[in-house]
């Protein structure tokens, strides 16, 4: 795929930078925690026969810069409306995980958002797992602070998604750890999306008047699936799809996705 990085300036000054591959309609993707644009690459190539796959750094990440002094989601969403101004001034939005929330929070601000395809979003419903403790995201912004990397990735694997801490202790041997702890200071950006605890917002989402598709693997967690099945029974317009055989991991193997997507985007 043939691309080349562009940059965009966001209301405060940031430069985010994006790249585009393909024409016709404008499809942003959106990546979650631990993850800049070359995440979602694969599936930009998947889609960009068929239409413009926008793929963009969000701010802090790959070559995003930051001016903001705070973690503020209102930043992230203006971050995202110079994106689209830059592709055509409307588009579609397909987010995983994390990223799946920010477009939800878009189309629930009335961003000029066409459709959305939000895969997993983290939400914890009621009862379906611990949540975090109610100083996670002081506690996680302040490690950030004080340069602890590892310490940062620890306490969102553990407290924020779930994860058993000898899991990840054990993951601090493998290749994908330097991957993990690059992008750490990134993470109170992820955790602002969500009111304390992680619960479904149905009173915002029910906000959402363009078509969605909430997606979740027939193979992934549990409460996972229980919170895409919430999240699409909260949206008015949402319809839920569980995709056979797949698990969270699903944008390394992006084609399982075109399907859906190109339902979705007409």
């Amino acid at each position: 795929m043939n691309t080349s990085v562009e940059q965009v300036r966001s209301a405060d000054g940031t430069s985010i930078a994006l790249e585009v591959a393909g024409n016709g309609r404008p499809v942003v993707l959106i990546g979650g925690a631990f993850n800049d644009r070359t995440t979602t690459t694969g599936l930009a190539q998947v889609l960009a026969p068929y239409y413009q796959a926008v793929t963009y750094d969000r701010r802090g990440r790959g070559d995003s810069g930051d001016e903001s002094v705070d973690y503020s989601v209102d930043r992230e969403i203006e971050d995202l409306q110079a994106v689209i101004d830059h592709v055509g001034g409307a588009a579609s939005l397909v987010g995983h995980s994390s990223g799946a929330v920010l477009a939800l929070e878009a189309a629930s601000r009335r961003l000029p958002v066409e459709n959305v395809a939000a895969y997993e979003p983290p939400f914890i419903p009621e009862g379906s797992r611990p949540r975090p403790a109610p100083d996670v995201a002081e506690r996680l912004a302040r490690l950030v602070k004080a340069g602890d990397r590892d310490g940062a990735v620890m306490l969102f694997q553990t407290e924020v998604i779930g994860l058993p801490f000898e899991l990840v202790d054990g993951m601090r041997q493998s290749d994908m750890w330097g991957f993990l702890a690059r992008l750490a200071h990134s993470l109170p950006y992820d955790y602002a999306l969500f009111e304390p605890g992680c619960p479904v917002p149905a009173g915002r989402l029910a906000g959402i008047q363009v078509p969605t598709l909430v997606i979740a693997g027939s193979n992934t967690f549990p409460w996972l699936m229980t919170a895409a099945e919430e999240v699409a029974r909260a949206v008015p317009s949402a319809r839920y799809l569980s995709l056979e055989g797949q698990d969270h991991g699903v944008l390394h193997q992006p084609a399982t996705l075109l399907k859906c997507l190109k339902e979705l985007v007409r």
